[in-house]
């Protein structure tokens, strides 16, 4: 059982840090959008990453009643974590191309997790995962959706 966790809980930490970094990446584009979009986008980008700030605490939340210890550091984010920073001040239609290919990239880490939590009988973890699968390809859906 405590391997099975170890093995959950390294995904769900991944998926973590994944998430964290989108975060980090919405909240900064929310700050720098400009442009004709700029309204919709501000308002789109606050929703998202205020859903994020939720999901990052019950992911590590999760790893914890796994028994482990979550990430927290931007050091250990950017060893985990496959979301690149932002760099620079892209265009908003760059802003949401990357945004909605970040959303897709961590909708598939957490359809990994709930394959493995599923191998595991881990149900808690899989309905976080399943959770999350559906709030990351509803976003790159909301997000492509502005480039026609």
């Amino acid at each position: 059982m405590i391997e099975h966790n170890k093995q959950v809980a390294e995904a769900l930490s991944t998926l973590l840090a994944e998430s964290y970094t989108l975060y980090l990446k919405t909240h900064k584009y929310h700050w720098n959008v400009t442009g004709p979009m700029f309204h919709s986008l501000h308002l789109l980008f606050e929703q998202q990453y205020t859903e994020l700030a939720l999901a990052v605490d019950t992911l590590a939340e999760r790893i914890r009643a796994l028994g482990f210890k979550a990430p927290g550091s931007y050091t250990e984010f950017a060893k985990l974590s496959t979301v690149k920073d932002a760099v620079g001040d892209p265009a908003a239609s760059d802003m949401i191309k990357e945004l909605a290919d970040d959303h897709r990239i961590v909708a598939e880490r957490a359809n990994q997790v709930l394959k493995l939590a599923g191998e595991h009988e881990d149900e808690g973890s899989a309905t976080v995962a399943s959770d999350r699968i559906e709030i990351h390809e509803k976003a790159a859906w909301m997000l492509s959706a502005h480039l026609g």
